[in-house]
């Protein structure tokens, strides 16, 4: 999924919670709840990554949460305020299809797509969910398509051609 790791520590990241579960596990004795929070952090400038943490208090759980995030943390390729091309994001049942749009179009996206678009600091992007609507399988459909954009440089260095040559 990472292509290199990113050091988080250099980076002025904000946390956005998506969501909050209670979940259980049925034992012996009965009922073990825990809580499940989902966590994306971004800088606004490129960077984003999204966390899953899971403990028997909620401030720890999100701190589980935001550690797995900066694990995860991805650097997303802009052409401008939108995306370079088109994605297709497929993470368990759900897909995430990214589209690039035009300046002030905004982010048009649902739920947990919007929150990692704005994450990484995407201004204007179309997107459509299909499959699944899991929230967390959202979010990390969308970090999968947006870690599958490169760049027209990133195409050129790889096809041993020049950029004129591939924009045609």
């Amino acid at each position: 999924m990472r292509q290199n790791i990113i050091d988080a520590s250099k980076l002025d990241l904000k946390e956005t919670i998506l969501n909050i579960r209670r979940v259980a596990k049925t034992v012996k004795g009965g009922r073990n709840m825990r809580f499940s929070v989902s966590v994306v952090i971004g800088n606004g400038e490129g960077y984003v990554g999204v966390g899953l943490g899971k403990a028997q208090e909620i401030p720890e759980a999100v701190r589980k949460a935001i550690e797995d995030a900066k694990k995860n943390l991805i650097y997303v390729p802009t052409v401008g305020t939108t995306i370079p091309h088109r994605t297709l994001g497929i993470f368990g049942a759900g897909q995430v299809l990214l589209m690039p749009a035009a300046q002030g179009t905004g982010v048009i996206a649902g739920s947990s797509v919007r929150t990692v678009l704005e994450a990484a600091g995407v201004k204007d992007v179309r997107a459509k969910s299909i499959g699944s609507n899991n929230t967390v399988n959202m979010a990390y459909a969308t970090l999968e398509g947006l870690n599958g954009l490169k760049t027209v440089e990133q195409i050129s260095r790889l096809r041993g051609k020049t950029r004129e040559e591939i924009l045609g």
